[in-house]
């Protein structure tokens, strides 16, 4: 681990914290987030998730653990006030607590959880292989450390429009400069076994976005993002869009969502590790 004189980098998110970003967060759930892990969720459990952001997928997995204690990270304190009301409001959860904290230096002693979690996490930082170090050590022997992260490399449109894939390219780009590595998914595996995890299970889910009101939400969504979260700060700060480009895109995404017919897949990798 590097020293207190030497202090790791810190994650950079590139979506930042518009409000067309946390409604994408939002819409996320255990089901469609962390299908992987519910069969070896039971009740006790104590869990730690990292990332929590504005807290529904917590609550989910706080309900399939409880009355097991919950603690719930994030670098934001402004998601994490989110958080703290997402459970308040949530039906048959257990215990949580709720802290500020980097992945790199969690405030624990070894051993202390049974399961940690961290959905869309790795791709933002830039040494996951420490990240996932320090999620080992907090795991108990036995224990189980889950992860899942997006391949943007592999993102999937139709019908095809070479402004998304302008729109895909320019992401990744920006996490890229931002420190991240926008195609994760692919490298989890890899970034657990340097971690020094003895047994590794991968499998692979997708989002998509194909009914009319999916594709005009996320579409709608992704235009919005694409004009006034921080992506379009760090794009255009780095030279990397000008603001009508980015206009141009933000419509493409508009198109894309009231087309007659249409198609969005993003596809992610999964871990689940043993320490």
């Amino acid at each position: 681990m590097p020293s207190a004189a030497s202090p790791p980098p810190r994650a950079t998110y590139t979506h930042g914290y518009d409000r067309s970003v946390l409604a994408a967060h939002r819409w996320r759930t255990a089901e469609n987030s962390a299908g992987y892990l519910l069969p070896f969720l039971a009740p006790g459990q104590r869990l730690l998730d990292l990332g929590c952001g504005v807290g529904t997928l917590t609550a989910d997995l706080s309900a399939r653990v409880a009355p097991g204690p919950v603690v719930a990270l994030d670098l934001a304190a402004e998601v994490l006030a989110e958080a703290q009301r997402s459970i308040a409001d949530a039906a048959g959860t257990g215990p949580v607590a709720f802290a500020l904290a980097d992945g790199l230096r969690l405030p624990f002693p070894d051993d202390s959880f049974d399961v940690v979690h961290a959905h869309q996490v790795l791709q933002h930082v830039a040494d996951p292989v420490a990240v996932l170090a320090e999620l080992r050590r907090v795991c108990r022997p036995g224990g189980l450390v889950a992860a899942r992260d997006s391949d943007y490399l592999v993102e999937l449109c139709s019908p095809a429009d070479p402004r998304l894939a302008r729109w895909r390219d320019l992401y990744v780009a920006v996490a890229r400069r931002n420190g991240g590595e926008p195609a994760a998914g692919r490298f989890l595996v890899t970034w657990a076994e340097r971690a020094g995890f003895g047994e590794i299970r991968a499998s692979v889910s997708t989002w998509a976005f194909v009914t009319p009101e999916e594709r005009r939400w996320w579409g709608e969504t992704r235009a919005e993002r694409t004009l006034a979260s921080d992506l379009a700060r760090h794009a255009r700060a780095g030279g990397l869009a000008e603001p009508t480009e980015l206009e141009d895109l933000a419509q493409a995404w508009r198109d894309w969502a009231h087309a007659p017919a249409g198609w969005c897949q993003l596809t992610h990798g999964e871990i689940l590790c043993r320490p």
